[in-house]
């Protein structure tokens, strides 16, 4: 027996849900479920049956029917996941997986949260986001929250975006005329103007607006910001310095947990939307 999960994303803009019931076991990002293909299906799925997959999220096709994005538990690609990369995607109908019922299975994700560490690593006190989403890749984070490096790429960034996020947390400096060191929470005001991107830099505004020319964005987004000491502009040699100053980097342990922090307060927001929406 199948049921739909409806989550805040599916209330409030017609995505995908985040959960599913199937067998009266719900089922999300982070579940452990069997691969069943159905009569019939090619050999390429044919071929992974009985194989565990670890739901790495719910997608809705054109026809509306909800569809299971799994990785392998196998995969060599699942060890980049704990690194908030996944391996390699396959796709299943809901009919087509039968959930691992285990005592202690931690409950399914319901909410998708990019953070995105930003930033030149070679123009100083610019490579902060880079910096800090390092540190992040390397500790124990809520399911459903991915963390990537993005540096100057501006245009990844546009995509990811648009990759069914339901919030963001841009990690970056952000000079605002205080002490250096300083760390800041800023929710981001964009307007509709539309600009391009510098290929050779990073503006979170910027890349907001284009990403909404694109597609949707999520909705909640927050920019974790540290007050640099250097300012470079990159335009000699001279100015490629691959090291933090010793301000921003005496801040960065203090921004994992603002981060961390920041996410835990998106997280629970988004659950008191779920919780009204069920109630």
């Amino acid at each position: 027996m199948i049921g739909g999960g409806q989550g805040w994303g599916e209330e409030i803009s017609g995505r995908a849900p985040r959960t599913v019931t199937v067998d009266g076991i719900e089922i999300g990002r982070g579940s452990r479920v069997v691969v069943r293909p159905r009569p019939g299906a090619d050999i390429f799925d044919l071929a992974l049956a009985g194989k565990i997959g670890v739901v790495d999220r719910l997608v809705q096709d054109v026809e509306g029917a909800i569809q299971v994005a799994l990785v392998l538990e196998e995969d060599p690609g699942r060890d980049l996941g704990e690194a908030r990369q996944p391996g390699h995607r396959f796709f299943f109908s809901v009919e087509e997986v039968e959930p691992l019922a285990q005592a202690g299975q931690p409950s399914p994700a319901r909410a998708h949260i990019l953070v995105a560490g930003i930033g030149n690593a070679f123009l100083g006190d610019d490579g902060f986001g880079v910096e800090v989403a390092r540190r992040l890749a390397d500790r124990e984070l809520p399911a459903g929250v991915d963390v990537a490096e993005f540096g100057i790429r501006g245009m990844d960034l546009v995509y990811a975006l648009g990759d069914d996020y339901d919030a963001a947390v841009f990690v970056d400096a952000v000079p605002r005329g205080n002490e250096p060191g300083t760390l800041y929470v800023i929710e981001p005001e964009v307007d509709e103007n539309v600009l391009s991107l510098d290929t050779h830099a990073m503006d979170p505004v910027k890349v907001l607006r284009l990403a909404r020319e694109l597609g949707p964005v999520p909705e909640r987004l927050r920019i974790v910001g540290c007050e640099p000491l250097t300012k470079m502009s990159g335009d000699t040699a001279e100015e490629l310095v691959g090291e933090l100053s010793a301000p921003v980097q005496a801040a960065v342990d203090g921004a994992v947990g603002l981060v961390e922090s920041t996410v835990s307060e998106l997280i629970e927001s988004m659950e008191q939307v779920q919780r009204r929406v069920e109630s």
